[in-house]
């Protein structure tokens, strides 16, 4: 089930501009059908999770980008599919494929740096 909190519709009907929370069953789905995906796999116990988030919800609203989160304590096979070890674990999707991938947390310029070296 996906959890909007801004909801910006593109031409396909699928949210842009926004954090949603993806569970397994739909990754494959978000992360197709958006030209720009930032998945941010997380759990809610995490610390350095907890501090990102407000910096993820401040790119959605200035980025034609998706940030979706998955929480890795209810949807294992995602994170396993990505070799994911350890979180906050930032994958950056464009048309549906792996650009880069990030682990740990960043402030808001180095992520904006981060992501522009890919988005420019």
């Amino acid at each position: 089930m996906l959890i909007g909190y801004q909801c910006l519709v593109d031409y396909a009907g699928i949210r842009m501009g926004q954090v949603i929370e993806v569970n397994d069953a739909d990754f494959d789905m978000i992360t197709n059908g958006n030209e720009w995906v930032l998945v941010d796999f997380w759990a809610p116990w995490c610390g350095p999770c907890k501090m990102i988030a407000p910096v993820l919800s401040e790119i959605a609203q200035q980025r034609d980008i998706t940030i979706a989160k998955v929480n890795t304590d209810t949807n294992t096979l995602t994170p396993g599919k990505y070799g994911v070890r350890g979180i906050p674990n930032l994958l950056l999707f464009h048309n549906g494929k792996v650009v880069e991938q990030m682990t740990g947390a960043m402030p808001k310029p180095a992520m904006d740096t981060w992501l522009d070296r890919h988005m420019s």
